[in-house]
């Protein structure tokens, strides 16, 4: 018998470009994606919930302790348990993430935040690699993000224009002149479709100055271990889980202030 194994390498042509991709877009990092990120846990669910703070078309599921099992990890916290959760999203579903392998820093947290700014604004600090968004009473909710390497960076005070579920991707025009195969995602194109291995994530936040696109975003990844890390082309990204709870948080036109 014969076998054409020409479909099967035709698929993993696509998988390499996706995940070349991953690597070389703007705002994503430019470092080899963990097979990790793209496991799906299959364990038996043991509790599901619907969580008050999501609207209802979400749901949350958590797993058995199979998945913490397989990264060495016990269960425990049961807030980022459920925070970190799989969970469907507009029919797709995001995997879980090994919280415990991320600095207890970087996972999302309200804390005491002393600003000048007013409740609403989004605060980038670079540096620390935080996202604070502020609220009332000296206030904030803070994220752990990953933020463009030197070269790459974007500073200075704009507006979120716009906001995207799901968002297309569409590689600038010099980074497909470097990086050819990155053509067929160009905007003549149409981009890189939604989905889990889309570079942009779960949801895109757009950063606007003057009017004027900045081309950087505040963006999900599906590679939670950039969080925390200078590993990017310029944009802030966070894990997936977080930036669609930033997303529900932050209006319209809200101030953003990258340090």
């Amino acid at each position: 018998m014969i076998f054409d194994h020409a479909p099967v390498r035709r698929s993993l042509s696509v998988a390499a470009l996706l995940t070349a991709a991953l690597a070389v877009a703007g705002c994503t990092d430019t470092s080899r994606m963990n097979a990790d990120v793209f496991r799906y846990e299959t364990a038996p669910v043991f509790f599901q919930s619907a969580d008050t703070a999501q609207p209802p078309a979400r749901r949350t599921t958590l797993y058995t302790t199979s998945f913490h099992q397989t990264y060495g990890l016990p269960v425990s916290n049961p807030v980022h348990l459920a925070s970190y959760a799989a969970t469907e999203d507009d029919g797709r579903m995001l995997p879980a993430i090994p919280y415990r392998s991320i600095d207890p820093r970087y996972l999302r947290q309200e804390v005491e935040y002393q600003t000048v700014e007013k409740p609403g604004t989004i605060v980038v600090d670079t540096r620390q690699r935080f996202l604070y968004l502020v609220q009332p009473g000296g206030k904030a909710m803070r994220y752990g993000v990953g933020i463009g390497r030197d070269g790459y960076a974007w500073s200075g005070r704009g507006v979120i224009q716009w906001k995207q579920k799901w968002p297309r991707w569409t590689p600038p025009d010099d980074m497909v002149e470097r990086q050819p195969d990155l053509k067929m995602f160009a905007a003549a194109n149409g981009g890189m479709n939604p989905g889990l291995n889309n570079p942009l994530g779960a949801r895109a936040l757009y950063i606007f100055k003057d009017g004027k696109d900045t081309l950087y975003r505040i963006h999900g990844t599906p590679d939670w271990k950039s969080v925390g890390k200078a590993t990017s082309s310029g944009c802030v990204r966070m894990l997936n889980q977080d930036v669609i709870d930033l997303f529900e948080r932050v209006s319209g036109k809200s101030q953003i202030v990258v340090l």
